[in-house]
């Protein structure tokens, strides 16, 4: 077995090779000549910043020496948090999440030690290093020893939105997780997190569990709003704000969502109750350029949502003016998908009004966001809107344009693993099979084929409907 040589021994090593001094050698390396002699006897202990500026000096790759480092300078040697947090931050710049497992698994058991590494994991979130990040979080979550601690519940909200992805099963499951921890949070995280549930099971169409976190949301951001605007406090400002939006945006939200579900569960009149409420915020007392730019998006987002609850209660005669309203606007795939689902539900013929906006449609692309909501919603709303846009071309006898729509919208379906859309899609197809192409059928059967050898790895693993 070949011995690896240590880090003092190959600096040691190199400068014989390269016939250069201690202090030529750092000189080379920007580094004080009494620092390389310490550190070639072994009389001194190598910061990470030493041995980067060796590691430069000596033409290797960044990280040649990390393994060393770890069993060296960490495993080897006392513990020291002034040379351990700066090496954890380069493993994760360097993509060395295998030297950051072997020193975070060292440090656990120490008490002292998970506080700082969530620090660490807090700050490597906020710059986009996720897989790092989730790492540290699930770590230090596990050896949180106060199960009602709010470090515990900040870990899990992370992970919980790390964990969203475009697998709507993996969604479910990470809300499912985090849910027991919402209420363990600061009260304005806790507004942050609300959102994001109910953003994820709107998505999900679990339309009871988006209610419920819809109105706790609301009555939190009452509260949050009330404690803000007490004459005690109006010279005073929150210690934190939420990051989406003003506090009376989470409240009119969640009128907004209750709307949604109401609309979602058939119960037209509730959710009028609810749009009226988010219609009138002449209750919002600050007057800023930000506070106005939302209650513009409200009052737009009210005019626009007035059209289809009266649409989806039947009232076909504000068709028209929909149409002429959404018209003017640059994304209408919402609305024109609430066209459809009404021609479907009504059987209305919008053959014009599709033609209107063939352009539009035949450029639609999957819509792509960071946001937790766009990244949820929008794809399952992609999916039906193709797979509603499929049922009516069906329906009207244009199969070869339906099937398209269908393969497209079937594709999605389970790109996203949308289990009730699946089988939407795949309802849908066996209605129409007989007016089937044979190529079309062809392709349709591979890919359900596939879909089920996928799920057959999962023991049936079956989401929510809505």
């Amino acid at each position: 077995m070949e011995i690896t040589p240590t880090i003092r021994a190959e600096l040691e090593k190199y400068l014989k090779q390269q016939d250069l001094s201690k202090t030529e050698f750092g000189h080379i390396a920007g580094l004080n000549p009494g620092t390389v002699s310490g550190i070639v006897t072994g009389n001194r202990s190598i910061s990470v910043n030493q041995l980067d500026r060796i590691t430069l000096a000596m033409e290797q790759s960044a990280d040649h020496f990390y393994d060393r480092y770890v069993k060296e300078c960490i495993e080897e040697e006392p513990l020291n948090w002034r040379r351990i947090s700066p090496f954890l931050y380069r493993c994760v710049e360097l993509d060395r999440l295998d030297c950051l497992q072997r020193v975070v698994f060292l440090l656990l058991d120490n008490p002292i030690y998970p506080l700082l590494l969530f620090e660490v994991a807090e700050d490597i979130f906020q710059d986009g290093h996720n897989a790092a990040a989730a790492f540290l979080y699930k770590n230090v979550a596990e050896s949180e020893k106060h199960q009602h601690s709010e470090r515990l519940a900040v870990c899990q909200y992370r992970l919980f939105k790390l964990a969203i992805g475009k697998d709507q099963a993996i969604n479910l499951e990470a809300a499912n997780k985090f849910e027991p921890f919402v209420n363990r949070l600061d009260e304005i995280t806790q507004l942050n997190a609300l959102k994001d549930l109910a953003n994820i099971y709107r998505s999900l169409g679990y339309w009871d569990k988006v209610f419920t976190f819809a109105q706790e949301m609301g009555r939190l951001g009452k509260i949050q709003y009330d404690l803000k605007h007490k004459s005690e406090r109006k010279e005073q400002e929150l210690q934190m704000k939420p990051n989406d939006g003003p506090l009376f945006a989470y409240i009119a939200y969640s009128d907004l969502l209750c709307a949604n579900v109401c609309d979602a569960q058939g119960d037209h009149a509730q959710a009028l109750e609810h749009l009226r409420a988010y219609t009138d915020l002449s209750w919002v007392k600050e007057k800023d350029s930000d506070t106005l730019h939302w209650i513009g998006l409200f009052q737009q987002w009210a005019k626009i949502n007035t059209y289809v609850n009266r649409l989806m209660s039947g009232d076909i005669s504000v068709l028209p003016d929909y149409v002429e309203y959404i018209a003017g606007e640059k994304e209408i795939f919402a609305e024109l998908l609430n066209i459809i689902e009404a021609a479907n539900r009504f059987n209305l013929d919008v053959d014009h009004i599709l033609q209107r906006f063939e352009p539009q449609i035949t450029a639609y692309q999957e819509p792509t966001s960071e946001g937790m909501y766009t990244q949820q919603v929008l794809p399952e709303e992609y999916v039906r809107f193709w797979y509603k846009l499929a049922k009516y071309s069906l329906n009207k006898g244009r199969y070869p344009y339906g099937f398209k729509c269908l393969i497209l919208a079937f594709e999605k379906a389970v790109t996203i693993n949308h289990v009730l859309l699946i089988s939407n899609c795949t309802g849908l197809f066996d209605r129409f099979r007989a007016q089937t192409a044979p190529e079309t059928l062809a392709q349709y059967e591979k890919m359900s084929q596939e879909v089920w050898e996928r799920n057959d790895q999962k023991d049936g693993f079956v989401l929510g409907s809505n």
